[in-house]
């Protein structure tokens, strides 16, 4: 049968915040405009096909290649930054891609890649392909990377020695205490990569961003902005979000269960991600401001981890049956009336979606917002890693659907009755901003509706991709 429509393929980095926006942008390119489309999924040890399906409710969309983990054991040290670290398992895995590539019969027309997947512009370019680079995050982490290879030494010096706020044209000032991990230090390996992926970046034909122009236009404008002085971006910018998961159906689970018994807005989920970690005194700490809080809860633990808060990127559970033993004595027994502990892993979209719950305490990585803001849910930010203290900022002071801590949960120990509070408001003095969440809701509905701004941005980068098909076939057949 001869292929009347573009075969787009599309590259995902390790890490479930990174596959879920990629997997729902390739089912958007299949069901709004009938590509044929292949997800190359990058992954770690231990790691299956099934635990991939778990996170997308159509899987018979999309032609999914995972391509066999690489070994990186010799590249890096116990010092690696994750950033780094993801970087290099991309970069050895290039060879596969292209090997995969090749072995194509119908070969794609375009290639979008994640944010570390920047190399692989060369095998689009000797394939001939379009390639567009996706940003799985915001727009104002977007600027930040384009910006960050323009940056005057004694600029950045000032930010990093004298922790002063860092300007970037046009959009949010960065404030020290919500930096980007890597670029604190020039000499590490991470600093280098990163901006190596902000140059890389302004190569390719476009960006496609996982926001929406009413979440973000200023910085998105600044971004487009093609008369402002020191434009950030030379390329066009897409912005295609609100890009999440879709809820998985079938038979309730017990949390699902739970829930249906519990009021409206009562109960507030906790939870840190796939790879967030909390030290064990951390771990104390929350539990016994969770229970002081009186407040019905929903928390997903996972074992205390020291020292590295990103501990469990690389990794995949999906749930146990086993009690955790490194709860305080009792918390367990003197919480079954008001709270619901589940071991590594929850049904989250599902939670978040639920009637009952009323607030998210979320370490910020931009998937989780954005389930929180399109299920009009107020958060409770509590940024663990790479980008989130970026992303905690945003949505505490600029889109005003969440609170933070004073005390920073990547230097100390946030104390039970900080916690206690901050539960107390989100839940009990949280109107404003549960308010303010919902009117995103109807936003985020919008923008993705036929008409609406996500729904054309897509539509263009669409249009372009037949184009170049159209283009292609006709010279393969004037050949």
């Amino acid at each position: 049968m001869q292929n009347t429509k573009p075969h787009a393929a599309l590259l995902s980095s390790p890490g479930m915040g990174h596959l879920i926006p990629v997997l729902e942008l390739g089912k958007r390119l299949v069901t709004n405009h009938g590509f044929t489309v292949t997800i190359f999924f990058v992954t770690t040890e231990n790691f299956s096909k099934s635990q991939l399906l778990k996170q997308t409710p159509c899987p018979d969309l999309l032609n999914i290649v995972l391509l066999p983990p690489v070994d990186v054991s010799s590249l890096i040290s116990p010092t690696t930054g994750i950033l780094a670290q993801l970087a290099i398992m991309m970069r050895e895995a290039l060879p596969q891609l292209r090997s995969a590539i090749l072995a194509m019969e119908f070969r794609p027309t375009v290639l979008i890649v994640d944010f570390f997947g920047t190399e692989a512009m060369v095998i689009a370019d000797e394939f001939n392909m379009l390639k567009y680079a996706f940003m799985t995050s915001t727009a104002w982490f977007l600027a930040l990377t384009l910006h960050m290879p323009t940056i005057d030494k004694a600029i950045e010096d000032n930010h990093v020695k004298n922790q002063q706020a860092l300007l970037i044209p046009g959009c949010k000032s960065l404030e020290f205490r919500d930096t980007f991990e890597p670029v604190l230090d020039r000499n590490d390996q991470m600093y280098i990569e990163y901006k190596r992926m902000g140059v890389e970046m302004q190569k390719f034909d476009g960006i496609l961003v996982n926001t929406w122009q009413d979440l973000e236009g200023t910085t998105l404008g600044a971004l487009e902005d093609e008369k402002r002085l020191g434009r950030v971006a030379q390329v066009p910018i897409y912005p295609v979000g609100p890009l999440i998961r879709e809820i998985t159906p079938g038979p309730k689970s017990e949390v699902i269960e739970w829930l249906d018994m519990q009021p409206i807005e009562s109960v507030i989920y906790v939870s840190f991600g796939s790879g967030g970690a909390l030290s064990a005194k951390q771990t104390t700490e929350l539990a016994c401001g969770l229970e002081s809080s009186g407040q019905r809860f929903i928390w997903v633990v996972r074992p205390p981890i020291e020292g590295d808060s990103a501990a469990t990127v690389f990794k995949t559970n999906h749930g146990t049956d086993d009690t955790p033993d490194f709860l305080p004595d009792g918390f367990l027994t003197r919480t079954r009336k008001m709270g619901l502990v589940v071991p590594l892993w929850a049904p989250q979209t599902e939670i978040l979606s639920h009637p009952s719950v009323g607030g998210f305490v979320s370490h910020c990585g931009w998937n989780s917002a954005l389930e929180s803001i399109v299920n009009g849910v107020p958060m409770i930010t509590w940024p663990l890693y790479a980008e989130q203290g970026m992303n905690a900022a945003m949505l505490t002071e600029d889109i005003g659907v969440a609170i933070r801590s004073k005390s920073l949960p990547t230097k100390e120990v946030v104390g039970r009755e900080e916690i206690e509070a901050m539960v107390r408001t989100i839940m009990d003095k949280g109107d404003a901003r549960r308010a303010r969440a919902k009117t995103l809701k109807s936003s985020a509905e919008k923008a993705l509706s036929k008409g609406g701004s996500s729904c054309n941005s897509l539509a263009h980068v669409a249009n372009d991709c037949e184009t170049a098909f159209k283009y292609l076939k006709a010279k393969a057949q004037g050949a």
